[in-house]
Order: structure tokens, then C-alpha cells, then sequence
């Protein structure tokens, strides 16, 4: 079993800044591929980004490309998303997720754990 808990959601204005934090416990945390994914209000989930055991592999959905920055640190446990030049569509909740298996995946059905969920709201 593995807890996720994220942090780092707020307010901002478009064109600022954030970075996401999640912090992991339980099983090995370093064992396996994670993700970001968010949903705006009215709307699905969709995937954000993802990253490989190593942090060496990551993938990015479109919208974000060139903007956010995903990360991790399996000797502290925590998984990070940096939010640079944030726009007003970016306004959602956003959950980390992990997987047992190495590969990334865009699919929330891949994953097997989630977290709560923190709040971005970008005003204009």
C-alpha cells in the first residue's frame, strides 16, 4: 500500500508560478512510475505528466509541454510538479498518482494509488 499527499496548490495569476509537491509513504516509493493528472471542474480527468523510477524517462501531455517540469526524489519520498507560466485553463485540482510497474503511462487506469488533490486556481 502506498499514501499520497499532495501540497503546494493556490491561488495565482496567469503567467505565475507553483510547485506541487507529493509526498509518499508505505511500500518503496522508488520502485515505481508516477504521475500527475487533474480535473477542472465539469470536465474528466486528464494526464498531465508522468516520470519513470529513475527520474530519467518523463512524458508530457501537450497542453503543458515546455511549461511544467516533473521531478522526484526517492530519497526523500516525494514526487514534484513545477507550474511556470500558468494560464487561466490550468485551474483544476491536481492528484499524484503511483504505479508498481516502471514504465510511464498516461492512463489513469495504469495507476493504482492517488491522492487527494490540491487546488490550483489561475486568475486572469
Amino acid at each position: 500500500q502506498v499514501q499520497l499527499v499532495e501540497s503546494g496548490g493556490g491561488l495565482v495569476q496567469a503567467g505565475g508560478s507553483l510547485r506541487l509537491s507529493c509526498a509518499a509513504s508505505g511500500r518503496t516509493f522508488s520502485s515505481g512510475a508516477m504521475g500527475w493528472f487533474r480535473q477542472a471542474p465539469g470536465k474528466e480527468r486528464e494526464f498531465v505528466a508522468s516520470i519513470g523510477w529513475s527520474g530519467r524517462s518523463t512524458s508530457y501531455a501537450d497542453s503543458v509541454k515546455g511549461r511544467f517540469t516533473i521531478s522526484r526524489d526517492n530519497a526523500a519520498n516525494t514526487m514534484y510538479l513545477q507550474l511556470n507560466s500558468l494560464k487561466p485553463e490550468d485551474t483544476a485540482v491536481y492528484y499524484c498518482a503511483a504505479r508498481p510497474g516502471l514504465g510511464i503511462r498516461t492512463q489513469g487506469t495504469e495507476y493504482d494509488y492517488w491522492g487527494q488533490g490540491t487546488q490550483v486556481t489561475v486568475s486572469s
